[in-house]
């Protein structure tokens, strides 16, 4: 059996509990730029990416090297594979609904969702989810129920953190990569912008969909994605800004989505309290 850490390019089952209608009406990297109107050059190739190997399972065959080089640049110009190797424990409450402690290094995370009263202490570091859950106050133990509920986590998790780190998880298994031209201005940011279009091949919870990105042509910044349900589907089920980008102990992240589409409490540190992990 597959390890779930083999499920981390997984394509995102969109989880939006307390969100309701989920459609929504992201720089050299230095903040001062963004905005600022560019010049269109013709496509070449971006900068020198640094070191970026593509997970066990990215489809490099079938993926167009422009799209792969742009996402070297992507990987590169939000902090840089070291920087993202390195990097231990992530935090963000994700649209108010649901909070996340992230152990990356670990692959644990608690999740504490107010509205239903419930903490998923999650380990998806084997083949199957395990941990504990608590729900109304009382901890879940009958073996059927407790499986459902961490499967649930899982799935939360890898939407939710999706939202949040997608530019660095865009060479994961199963993962293709296509060029799809570029624009003068993408939908939302209004930025010069290459495109590139992100499919799935028996990964995540639904591995038919397909992601693009409008990557801006200066930073390499993630200005406009659209979410596709189906990979040939010609109209995006949801398009939302990347924007609001801050340095976060290296990794540069991006906390507006648009709207009410907000990331927020977000932290990337070097400890965590062990117990969040361990206890409710």
């Amino acid at each position: 059996m597959r390890s779930l850490l083999h499920l981390l390019s997984f394509s995102v089952c969109f989880f939006l509990v307390a969100c309701g209608d989920t459609t929504p009406a992201t720089e050299e990297p230095t903040a001062d730029q963004q905005g600022k109107k560019l010049e269109i050059t013709p496509f070449e190739l971006p900068r020198e990416a640094g070191e970026n190997p593509a997970a066990e399972g990215f489809n490099m065959a079938a993926s167009d090297p422009k799209a792969v080089a742009i996402a070297d640049s992507i990987m590169k110009y939000h902090g840089g594979r070291a920087v993202w190797d390195k990097s231990r424990y992530l935090q963000w409450n994700f649209f108010g609904a649901r909070k996340h402690y992230w152990d990356k290094q670990e692959r644990r995370v608690r999740i504490e969702v107010p509205s239903e009263n419930m903490v998923y202490l999650l380990d998806y570091s084997g083949d199957k989810p395990a941990g504990r859950v608590r729900k109304l106050g009382d901890e879940i133990t009958t073996p059927d129920s407790l499986d459902y509920y961490l499967g649930r986590a899982f799935s939360m998790w890898m939407n939710d953190s999706y939202w949040l780190v997608q530019q660095f998880k865009l060479k994961d298994a199963g993962v293709t990569l296509k060029y799809a031209g570029d624009v003068r201005v993408d939908p939302k940011m209004n930025r010069p912008s290459y495109l590139i279009d992100q499919t799935f091949s028996e990964v995540g919870d639904t591995p038919g969909n397909r992601y693009r990105l409008y990557v801006d042509k200066t930073n390499f910044r993630i200005n406009t994605w659209e979410f596709y349900r189906n990979a040939a589907d010609q109209e995006p089920a949801i398009q939302t800004e990347w924007s609001d980008y801050k340095p976060y102990n290296g990794l540069m992240i991006s906390s507006d989505r648009g709207g009410r589409f907000q990331l927020s409490e977000i932290a990337v540190s070097e400890k965590m309290p062990a117990r969040l992990f361990e206890e409710f």
